[in-house]
């Protein structure tokens, strides 16, 4: 049985449709929150499961990229529970693709995706959490960004700004019990990574403290800190969550 450690609390993920993000869900849900599931395509899966578990859910489609589309889901978070305690911004996409090879459209579309909708969904969300004198949120990063990799210009341009984003973020909202800190996620086995063969994880594993490729639950352990009671006296940090592949 899982501890209640977010018992009543009302956590919006984003990137909720699969991997990650609904692994993310999947263990709000076990410890208690009410949980709103926002993907790009109906998160039908998330949605499911949640509810065959016995847990409160609310599935949204919303492109996280789009200030209207955003605007619309906090207002419905607030017509539905009248509160959010937590945000996860885990939504974002991970083409590669090398400079001289990409163009500006490019370039826009992994920004908006990956950095902008930080800043859309806690525009969208802050109003129904200052209120409550307490607030979580957890900007999902990569440990990708500190290493030597081609064809990531974008995409780790994307991640450190989340980087950058968190630590502003954190000066702004500390006044009204608010944390805001990031994860940097190593290379796990997702629907995201599904286009890279088998050996290239393994390769990464080798590299890293720990051996082994990683997997969701991996990332949500440290999520789940963050978005507790436990990690009130942490903000502004960007925790590596990558086996210990960021040391080298």
């Amino acid at each position: 049985m899982a501890f209640a450690t977010h018992h009543g609390r009302v956590a919006l993920v984003t990137g909720a449709g699969k991997g990650l993000g609904q692994a993310i869900c999947r263990q709000l849900g076990e410890r208690g929150a009410k949980v709103v599931a926002v993907s790009r395509n109906e998160p039908t899966e998330t949605v499911a499961m949640l509810k065959d578990a016995g847990h409160e859910v609310l599935g949204l489609r919303a492109d996280v990229s789009d200030p209207a589309a955003v605007a619309a889901v906090g207002a419905e978070v607030g017509k539905v529970f009248g509160r959010c305690d937590i945000l996860v911004n885990n939504a974002g996409i991970f083409p590669n693709l090398k400079f001289q090879d990409m163009n500006f459209e490019q370039w826009r579309e992994v920004l908006s995706i990956n950095l902008d909708s930080l800043f859309l969904m806690t525009k969208a969300v802050l109003p129904l959490m200052k209120p409550n004198g307490w607030g979580r949120i957890v900007n999902i990063g990569s440990g990708s960004s500190w290493l030597a990799i081609t064809g990531i210009t974008h995409y780790a341009a994307s991640k450190m700004g989340a980087v950058g984003f968190t630590r502003g973020l954190a000066n702004d909202l500390g006044e009204y019990g608010i944390t805001v800190n990031a994860v940097a996620a190593g290379a796990f086995r997702s629907p995201g990574m599904a286009n890279n063969p088998e050996e290239l994880l393994e390769m990464v594993a080798q590299r890293q403290a720990i051996k082994r490729v990683g997997e969701a639950d991996d990332i949500v352990g440290t999520v789940l800190f963050l978005t507790s009671d436990d990690s009130g006296f942490v903000t502004a940090q960007t925790i590596m969550a990558d086996g210990g592949l960021s040391r080298l």
